[in-house]
């Protein structure tokens, strides 16, 4: 059995330790907001906070995250009220397919508790390892910034 904090919450999880972090996620959680994308670290998004940092969920063994935090999309806003980065990406309508948002919002979250004002290169920055097909980067920054308080040009 591997523990680990997950959303807030002290879990075990029975997999093999060598199996992906996503896999237990989705599988043995129950937690499919992480997605599974490339399973090489290039798309960002199986992104999960793991310690605070933007992790690829995809490549990090289970037993790697003994003993640590994890945070997926679904526990950036436990109970009824969403985290910032998400009520502002429905407010900026931000998504188009919505397949990375997942590990942008997981992301943009980690940026925001390291650095609650960033400027526009540090989302920039931040986001840099999030591929997103349908072109809606800049909605995203956009987001990003509205949720950390910062004037958005438009």
């Amino acid at each position: 059995m591997t523990r680990l904090n997950l959303n807030g919450t002290p879990v075990e999880a029975a997999a093999d330790p060598g199996t992906p972090l996503l896999d237990v996620l989705r599988g043995e959680m129950g937690l499919v907001g992480t997605r599974f994308g490339c399973g090489a670290e290039a798309c960002g998004a199986c992104f999960v906070l793991l310690d605070g940092a933007a992790v690829a969920s995809c490549t990090t063994p289970l037993s790697a995250v003994e003993g640590r935090d994890v945070v997926t999309v679904e526990g950036l806003a436990p109970g009824d009220e969403l985290h910032p980065v998400q009520q502002a990406i429905l407010d900026e309508q931000a998504g188009q397919c919505g397949y990375c948002l997942s590990g942008i919002m997981v992301s943009a979250a980690g940026l925001l508790a390291r650095d609650p004002h960033p400027d526009e290169a540090a989302v920039i920055a931040a986001l840099d390892r999030n591929l997103c097909r349908c072109g809606v980067q800049r909605r995203v920054v956009r987001a990003v910034l509205r949720a950390a308080g910062a004037e958005v040009a438009r």
